[in-house]
């Protein structure tokens, strides 16, 4: 599938100046499955790729909108972008079962603020913006 997310297609949106991030994303783009979802990384798309997320809201948390168009973000996201890879499915339906997806979404907000550290430790330039979790409440799975 084209980086261009259509209006029924899951997509992803990710940090592709994070080293890290960029590292994840190419993991599960190798997997089958990975064509049917739209990749979007969110510094290089338009206001229209990002469908309703500004580009700050995209970069502070990891989101994806599902095919029928909710939007998720957190461990949250994470619990549907694996059930989406068949071989990562078993996994996100663990994840989104409370009280897994409480306990990940914790550790998730825990790691936030230390990501721009983690991405400098990673070879990403100092000049790369920090990121720190919000309070979105599209973590529900």
């Amino acid at each position: 599938m084209s980086n261009v997310p259509t209006a029924s297609a899951f997509t992803v949106y990710f940090d592709g100046a994070c080293p890290l991030c960029r590292r994840e994303i190419a993991l599960y783009q190798n997997r089958r499955g990975a064509d049917e979802i739209a990749w979007v990384d969110v510094l290089q798309a338009t206001e229209d790729d990002l469908g309703g997320l500004t580009r700050d809201q995209a970069l502070k948390r990891f989101h994806v909108r599902q095919k029928d168009g909710r939007l998720r973000s957190g461990a949250a996201a994470f619990a549907a972008l694996w059930k989406a890879l068949p071989a990562f499915r078993p996994a996100g339906y663990i994840l989104a079962a409370p009280p897994f997806v409480w306990l990940a979404e914790g550790l998730y907000r825990l790691y936030l603020p230390v990501r721009p550290g983690v991405q400098r430790l990673m070879g990403a330039p100092a000049e790369c913006r920090p990121c720190h979790g919000d309070t979105e409440e599209t973590t529900r799975p």
